[in-house]
């Protein structure tokens, strides 16, 4: 099956959508109402990725000539064979098979399968008792996704999952950052890896940053703050919190101001200053894109996230608790920092955490 993940805009709301069509360019009714769903509660870029991860489901779908409304955990477990290998073969080789997507990935597009069904399950689209074997209950209250669509039910575990390798990316030395904010030739550029690298602040979470999230001389602190209609789709998936800074980070932002932002009315810290629509919020890609090329002029692989973890290792290492950098961080569990950096959590320190939890 054919299908085309289309963007666009809600002439209404002015906000970005994503529409799912089929070969004769008509809207496939199941995956459209749950992305229309989504981008009420989800970034774009969000949804864009839960949508590709439908139109797999349904190509994998369209294969086995399978109705979405009566599948088993044995589609759902050949779904990830398919996502894995790409075929059907039944026959185990004996020759090692380049995997086509990693474990990650496939995880995230079965979560997104997952949370599809539970959505149609709760509109009440499709049978409950269908899917029970298909999504395990658990005996917890479900949050967070559906909440608001339908009465507290069981949570769901899920049943098919490949164990992620874990991997940490590394982090940069001072030398290092200090030869990447030299290759910039501007101050806009500058400000933003400095600004990455001293507040440990998500892509979304910066490019969502306005003026008066910024302290003053008397206030050195940055406020992370959500906003779900940002014009350029960022988003701050993390919890809203204040992060200290140095002085010397706040000076540039003021020579950034005085030097290079345009004359122009805007509530955001980062803006088109050379190209596009001046003045308007930086695109993610056009971030994405500064850092490609900033990884070919140094030679240094670098990208907005990793300076998050250079960030959250230099703290760790100081000293600082696990807590009090889950917090900065914008975890809303501890144990979501232990998971990522308890290579470097000394301890102590996990000893204390584990102590916590169990009181």
């Amino acid at each position: 099956m054919n299908l085309t993940l289309q963007k666009g805009i809600d002439p209404f709301s002015g906000k970005t959508i994503w529409v799912m069509l089929d070969a004769d360019y008509q809207v496939v009714e199941p995956i459209q109402q749950y992305l229309t769903y989504l981008c009420g509660t989800k970034s774009p870029k969000t949804v864009e990725t839960y949508g590709y991860g439908l139109k797999a489901w349904w190509e994998f779908l369209s294969l086995r000539q399978l109705d979405w409304t009566k599948v088993e955990l044995s589609d759902l477990e050949e779904f990830a064979y398919w996502l894995r290998v790409g075929d059907f073969h039944k026959i185990v080789s004996m020759q090692p098979v380049q995997a086509l997507r990693s474990e990650r990935t496939i995880n995230l597009v079965i979560t997104v399968v997952k949370t599809f069904y539970e959505y149609h399950i709760a509109a009440k689209n499709i049978d409950y008792q269908q899917f029970d074997k298909v999504l395990a209950t658990t005996s917890r209250t479900r949050r967070g996704l559906l909440a608001g669509i339908a009465k507290s039910k069981p949570t769901r575990q899920k049943l098919v999952k490949l164990k992620e390798p874990k991997k940490f990316p590394g982090c940069l030395s001072d030398e290092q950052i200090e030869t990447l904010v030299k290759a910039c030739h501007r101050l806009r550029d500058k400000l933003i890896i400095l600004m990455l690298n001293s507040t440990g602040m998500r892509k979304g979470e910066l490019l969502g940053l306005c003026h008066q999230d910024i302290g003053d001389f008397d206030n050195h602190t940055i406020r992370v703050v959500q906003r779900p209609n940002n014009p350029n789709g960022a988003r701050a998936k993390g919890v809203e919190r204040v992060i200290p800074v140095l002085q010397e980070l706040l000076q540039l932002y003021n020579e950034y101001l005085i030097h290079e932002y345009p004359e122009v009315e805007s509530d955001y810290v980062f803006v088109n200053i050379w190209s596009g629509e001046i003045g308007m919020p930086m695109n993610p890609t056009v971030l994405n894109t500064m850092f490609s090329r900033l990884s070919l002029k140094t030679g240094i692989k670098v990208y907005p996230h990793l300076l998050r973890h250079c960030y959250a290792t230099r703290l760790l290492k100081s000293g600082m608790s696990a807590d009090r950098v889950r917090h900065l961080l914008g975890h809303t569990s501890v144990q979501t920092t232990l998971d990522v950096y308890s290579h470097v959590v000394n301890e102590k320190d996990l000893l204390k955490v584990v102590r916590q939890e169990e009181e």
